[in-house]
């Protein structure tokens, strides 16, 4: 596991924003960056856009068009991160679908990954049992593989906990991801279930979009991730979005005790 995403849960609970790699532009996301990291983010999620991104709700659905629209490319992302790198040591996991992966060839994916010096990959549409896709390579160029459980995971969250690493990302409630006003109060019975088959720290994501969601989350998890109410700021403040962005990240970090 990267010694950075350890580090990430070790001295508080976590707070994880995520944000969509190019959206407005790659600068902005550099921008953004060094600003959630100053606001108190322990890590940072960095989605690559994808055209059919089966798991989001139309906020990040938007986001994903205006990026690809404004010519983002996986190699972009990849030659700005050694620059990130001089400025932040945070702990950096892509969020990426299977196709934009093996499109790019997961084995060139994952050692230009490791090369940048990113940490971890989520991969949203790639079930437990497929695993074996990626987490041998994963494992060969040092990138930490997390899975994802979700209510309706039951049974399987016991095997998927077994052979985890890094944190589990807890799917807060069933749908896509996006703003709603009450959470799923089965995230305690999940982190129970985790903890059970393996001492590893669990985050839950999903639908957080107030400090009050972020409170409560993070009283039943190891670290709370926030998307789709971060990446509504991005879409409506666009280049000018930084400052807002800061000023929300910090009253959620605030919030999580």
């Amino acid at each position: 596991m990267s010694n950075r995403i350890a580090r990430a849960f070790a001295r508080r609970k976590a707070f994880i924003p995520f944000i969509t790699a190019g959206d407005p532009s790659l600068d902005i996301t550099e921008q953004l960056v060094y600003a959630l990291e100053a606001a108190g983010a322990d890590l940072i999620e960095l989605g690559i856009p994808f055209s059919d991104p089966v798991a989001e709700g139309p906020v990040i659905e938007a986001a994903d068009e205006r990026a690809l629209s404004g010519g983002f490319n996986a190699d972009a992302l990849f030659d700005r991160i050694p620059r990130m790198r001089e400025r932040t040591d945070i702990p950096l996991v892509f969020m990426s679908y299977l196709n934009p992966v093996f499109t790019y060839g997961k084995e060139r994916f994952l050692r230009r990954m490791a090369d940048c010096g990113t940490d971890g990959l989520i991969i949203p549409d790639m079930p437990y049992e497929e695993r074996d896709e990626l987490a041998p390579l994963c494992q060969q160029h040092g990138v930490t593989l997390i899975p994802l459980i979700a209510p309706t995971s039951r049974e399987r969250i016991l095997r998927i906990a077994a052979a985890a690493e890094g944190f589990v990302y807890c799917v807060s409630s069933l749908g896509v991801t996006g703003m709603r006003e009450s959470l799923g109060e089965s995230v305690g019975g999940m982190v129970r279930m985790v903890k059970s088959a393996k001492d590893i720290p669990c985050a839950v994501g999903f639908g957080i979009s107030t400090p009050e969601q972020a409170r409560e989350m993070a009283a039943a998890a190891d670290g709370v991730i926030v998307g789709s109410a971060i990446v509504d700021l991005v879409g409506r403040y666009g280049k000018d979005c930084v400052g807002p962005v800061a000023e929300f990240a910090s009253g959620l970090r605030a919030a999580i005790l």
